[in-house]
């Protein structure tokens, strides 16, 4: 399962362009509005590799991430930042910044622009990459392998390091939450960050709703949509 960010980001775009949209952003929806966005981004794939995508699929495991590649201080202290905001809003989901490749289940690749073509082709092959490309054309990439229970086993994100910051939070927040299950992208919602047509750089309150009903006790990986909204009137009063 593969998700990307697509579309561009404003030229010249800072950190202050995030903290304007903020200060803008709506905090307020219907639960229509919220389960509209659930059901089209974790079921689904945008980019289908293999297997059913008509499943939850989640990590039923702590989730540990470690980052290599481009040397870049700077942007690892900002990995770690988004790591540590996502575990603050995210209830019972444990993810943390790991201390080797080894302990990591989400493993993030840090390269330069230059670099994102050949990195991607690398992962999954010149074929593929070509496929990704044609169909996505990324600024960045995310991508998991999932068990015969719908369990994600591991996830790949690749960033980019040398795009600008606001590219680089919006790239480092969507690929690493979709990266958690919904991986899904959606042209028709206009208030998520899983929508090519959106840049957010920071944890909108709309996609918090999303990633905690995903990650709520009762949606198990391998659920139908019919299971999960058998469920759903008791995870929405929490949620």
């Amino acid at each position: 399962m593969l998700g990307a960010l697509v579309a561009p980001c404003p030229a010249g775009a800072e950190p202050a362009a995030i903290a304007a949209k903020q200060r803008v952003e709506r905090k307020i929806f219907s639960d229509a509005e919220i389960l509209d966005g659930f059901f089209k981004t974790a079921f689904g794939a945008e980019f289908h590799l293999a297997g059913r995508v008509d499943r939850i699929r989640k990590y039923d495991t702590p989730v540990r991430v470690f980052a290599d590649g481009a040397d870049s201080p700077a942007r690892r202290a900002q990995l770690a930042r988004v790591i540590a905001d996502i575990a603050a809003r995210v209830q019972h989901l444990d993810i943390a910044m790991a201390d080797s490749a080894d302990a990591a289940n989400v493993s993030v690749r840090l390269v330069r622009d230059r670099d994102l073509d050949s990195t991607i082709a690398r992962f999954y092959g010149a074929d593929r990459a070509r496929e990704i490309h044609d169909s996505l054309d990324p600024q960045c990439l995310s991508g998991f392998r999932k068990n015969e229970r719908y369990e994600i086993q591991h996830s790949d994100v690749i960033l980019t390091v040398d795009n600008g910051d606001f590219v680089f939070l919006d790239c480092a927040y969507e690929e690493l939450l979709q990266s958690l299950g919904p991986i899904n992208d959606t042209d028709s919602v206009p208030w998520t960050m899983f929508n090519d047509d959106v840049q957010m750089g920071y944890f909108d309150v709309y996609d918090q709703y999303i990633l905690n009903i995903l990650y709520h006790p009762a949606i198990k990986a391998g659920m139908t949509v019919a299971e999960v909204k058998a469920v759903l009137p008791q995870v929405l009063v929490e949620v």
